[in-house]
């Protein structure tokens, strides 16, 4: 499975809804029959305890997974059709966003807030940066194997190059 081009999280995310699909049964996923899938999915759409749509597409996603990985083609999982809202989303006001900002105590907490929201970092992202992966000369930051594994470069506003300047200090010197 780890030199399938997954990564770490997406295989995680299909072990646990897999996993979900031995517990409601009690016995093995290759064991089940197409109808009882199907059954299982539909109870899954239309279960209000569903935790998301994402939940339900790595349970769909996952069994797929792991039907071609065992070379059962003729099990093939039809996913049923998942309702979309068009809607757009909410966006933040500049007060709220500033009271976002603001609200923890701690510079770096700031900090951490202030890169994922004002550079649209994933959770991950941000947690393998390195010190050498800002540039406060030419206020970029480089994000290296992101979704995707893969790199891209993202502007630092001033605000972020002067905190993240303060927050560095005592550590470069």
């Amino acid at each position: 499975m780890a030199i399938s081009g997954k990564s770490q999280s997406t295989l995680n995310n299909y072990a646990r809804c897999l996993a979900q699909i031995v517990f409601h049964f009690q016995c093995d996923l290759l064991e089940l029959d197409q109808e009882q899938v199907l059954d299982y999915l539909h109870l899954l759409k239309d279960s209000h305890n569903t935790p998301s749509e994402s939940y339900f597409k790595h349970t769909v996603y996952g069994l797929r997974y792991l039907y071609r990985q065992y070379g059962l083609k003729q099990l093939h999982v039809a996913l049923p059709a998942i309702g979309h809202d068009n809607s757009l989303p909410e966006v933040l006001s500049q007060r709220e966003v500033k009271l976002v900002l603001k609200t923890p105590k701690l510079l770096k907490h700031r900090l951490v807030v202030g890169l994922l929201y004002g550079c649209g970092l994933r959770n991950f992202e941000l947690c393998n940066l390195e010190i050498t992966d800002v540039d406060l000369d030419r206020k970029m930051l480089h994000v290296r194997k992101g979704k995707g594994r893969k790199d891209r470069y993202i502007p630092l506003c001033d605000l972020l190059v002067r905190g993240i300047t303060t927050y560095l200090v005592p550590w470069v010197i």
